[in-house]
């Protein structure tokens, strides 16, 4: 599969502060990634040094498979990591017709970029009539002109309301779907795990984690357990191998995983040591779950 960006142990200083520290991951072709991470966490930084616009400290980064340089590169890319920024009183159209003239693409694209965010309607308004929601959809167009191989969001729905929020993310869905890879930052779990098939997880310029969205929200997950004698449940459960730790709750107790266990073996071990289970559910952990611990146990420098 093709490797539409790859970035090697990139690094970024501003004076004392490391913004980025030996960030290294690849964007595949045909996929939806997130980078998340809180405020600070270097999300725009990574963005803006691939787009050319934030010089790098150090590290290396390639587009395309390394097959071209990185201004060639970008005529192949979209992007959005400022406010929409267009000309308040020419319309929505007239906004974009300046876009293709400067980029040099037929007009003919605007009428389908239109009317791929839901603004072929409001084609005629000028853009100071448009809501926040509105104007960030004109901005998607925009960077959609030139039928990019690649979308770049920055925190795209930053400040929307929930109508707002829900057009962009069926907008994105629909994007990848006809095959254009996206990547876009975030500080929103439930924007990268509605959307994205892949997250690059960011905590003060370090990557904690990179891999399957899937694969960050279900890791070992954990169980709850209900017997008549919870002491001993909890005294036996310590003992299995795959067990990391046990806590009890007012009625259950809760058993959490560091390897691989499936709900019949759990109970058939026990059973094997007289225990009889009233109650035995296997939960996924959430992504939040899964983010809080990643960046509550992890003190990476600064």
């Amino acid at each position: 599969m093709e490797t539409i960006l790859s970035i090697k142990n990139l690094n970024k200083r501003y004076g004392s502060l490391q913004a980025l520290k030996d960030v290294t991951f690849d964007i595949k072709k045909g996929h939806v990634y997130g980078i998340l991470g809180p405020n600070g966490s270097g999300k725009s930084t990574t963005l803006g040094i691939v787009l050319n616009v934030v010089n790098k400290t150090s590290g290396e980064y390639s587009w395309f498979d390394g097959k071209m340089q990185t201004h060639e590169a970008l005529k192949k890319v979209g992007a959005i990591i400022e406010r929409p920024n267009f000309y308040p009183y020419m319309t929505a159209q007239q906004n974009l017709q300046l876009v293709c003239k400067i980029k040099n693409i037929s007009y003919s694209k605007v009428q389908e970029k239109l009317e791929l965010v839901g603004l072929s309607e409001r084609k005629n308004s000028k853009f100071s009539t448009f809501s926040l929601g509105m104007k960030q959809r004109l901005a998607i167009a925009s960077a959609l002109l030139n039928d990019p191989e690649i979308l770049i969001l920055d925190e795209p729905t930053n400040g929307l309301d929930p109508q707002g929020i829900h057009q962009i993310r069926d907008i994105i869905k629909q994007v990848a779907a006809g095959g254009t890879t996206i990547l876009l930052a975030s500080h929103l779990l439930d924007e990268v795990e509605k959307v994205c098939s892949h997250v690059v997880v960011l905590r003060k310029g370090q990557i904690l984690y990179a891999g399957l969205v899937d694969g960050i929200s279900s890791n070992e997950g954990f169980f709850e357990l209900q017997s008549e004698d919870p002491e001993k449940l909890m005294a036996v459960l310590k003992t299995h191998p795959a067990v990391e730790s046990v806590k009890q709750g007012e009625e259950k107790v809760f058993v959490y995983l560091k390897s691989e266990l499936e709900a019949a073996v759990l109970n058939k071990f026990l059973f094997e040591r007289n225990i009889n289970l009233g109650h035995l559910v296997k939960r996924k952990n959430s992504l939040e779950e899964q983010f809080l611990k990643l960046t509550n146990n992890t003190n990476p420098t600064s």
